[in-house]
């Protein structure tokens, strides 16, 4: 689903107001994150009052924060008393299996204070808040906030690309930087004929193998260590890249779809997904997502699918075809000749 920005012709300059200060909405919902706000209240039905005691807040601002959010539609205002709306009940409850928070909890410490020194990405080309994955897998609470992210996005995959292929005709799967495998297990509980792997850094394995204990397909999927960019990728009948190419220049894309390549049996396919934009630039959700690419690595960004079937192309592939993944991704398949 491509997502355009709304006309504005013939509208006042308060549309303008709005359009420039929609930061301060977004602090509104990230800070309600960040001080748990959604998972406090639950099933709950509380006053400002019970929840700013709860929330340990000064008396001074909770209640017209607490209105924002009801007028952005994340909570109910009966009277006085606050509930979580559907939306915020299915998505922003730790405790649910529809939680996305964890990828705003991580635009909150990195995203939001790097969008306030977009001019200099604009005039240097250059990362504001660069995220180095090396440093951040030693820190417990960054590394906590990276992968409660990923998994909220590939939660969202997961039912999809189970779905995308016919599975029946291959027998293994892997996961190329695929983090703690939430991925690679929700697809080996989809389909249990299917022997899964997760390729990542050796850091990786401690949370993959908790993970997996959780949920349940331990005997199902492995781990294989080891660093796409100087390590062999591990054979398997389906190789997967999922939101990992747009963290690299083009140059560096390429040379991930040749090793790819290699690890694909014959027979077998790539499935390289990402929020592609689109050719003629008018999807503003991927494109703020290509400029978020921008600010936090120095060489990635969102491409086009066409750019995509090049590099599939050029490394050996038969045939590749394209499709939407979700409300906001696209996948690339490519063939391997058997």
């Amino acid at each position: 689903m491509t997502t355009q920005a709304p006309s504005i012709d013939g509208a006042g300059p308060s549309v303008v107001f709005e359009l420039g200060t929609a930061f301060c909405t977004a602090k509104c919902l990230l800070t309600a994150l960040e001080l748990s706000l959604f998972t406090v209240l639950g099933d709950d039905e509380l006053t400002a009052e019970e929840l700013r005691v709860k929330l340990d807040l000064h008396p001074r601002g909770t209640r017209d924060f607490l209105n924002v959010l009801a007028a952005l539609g994340l909570l109910e205002n009966n009277g006085g008393r606050y509930r979580n709306s559907a939306l915020a009940g299915r998505h922003l409850v730790r405790s649910n299996d529809g939680y996305v928070g964890g990828f705003l909890e991580r635009a909150n410490h990195m995203l939001y204070p790097a969008w306030g020194r977009f001019g200099e990405m604009l005039r240097n080309g250059k990362p504001t808040a660069e995220a180095d994955y090396m440093e951040m897998i030693k820190e417990p609470d960054r590394l906590r906030r990276f992968l409660g992210m990923m998994d909220a996005l590939t939660s969202l995959i997961v039912p999809e690309l189970a779905k995308a292929l016919d599975w029946t005709a291959y027998r293994s799967v892997v996961d190329v930087g695929g983090a703690r495998g939430n991925l690679t297990g929700g697809l080996v509980k989809a389909h249990p004929h299917l022997a899964g792997t997760v390729f990542d850094l050796p850091e990786m394995r401690s949370p993959f193998e908790e993970h997996m204990r959780t949920l349940g397909v331990e005997g199902s999927a492995t781990f294989h260590a080891g660093d796409f960019f100087t390590d062999p990728i591990p054979p398997a009948d389906v190789v997967v890249i999922g939101h990992v190419l747009h963290d690299w220049s083009p140059d560096e894309c390429r040379m991930l779809v040749r090793k790819a390549f290699d690890a694909v049996r014959p027979g077998g396919k790539l499935v390289v997904y990402d929020r592609m934009v689109d050719e003629d630039g008018t999807d503003l959700t991927n494109l703020i997502i290509s400029l978020d690419m921008m600010l936090t690595t120095p060489g990635g960004a969102e491409y086009p699918a066409s750019e995509y079937q090049s590099w599939f192309t050029e490394a050996g592939f038969s045939a590749t075809e394209v499709a939407p993944l979700g409300e906001n991704d696209t996948v690339v398949i490519g063939h391997k000749a058997g």
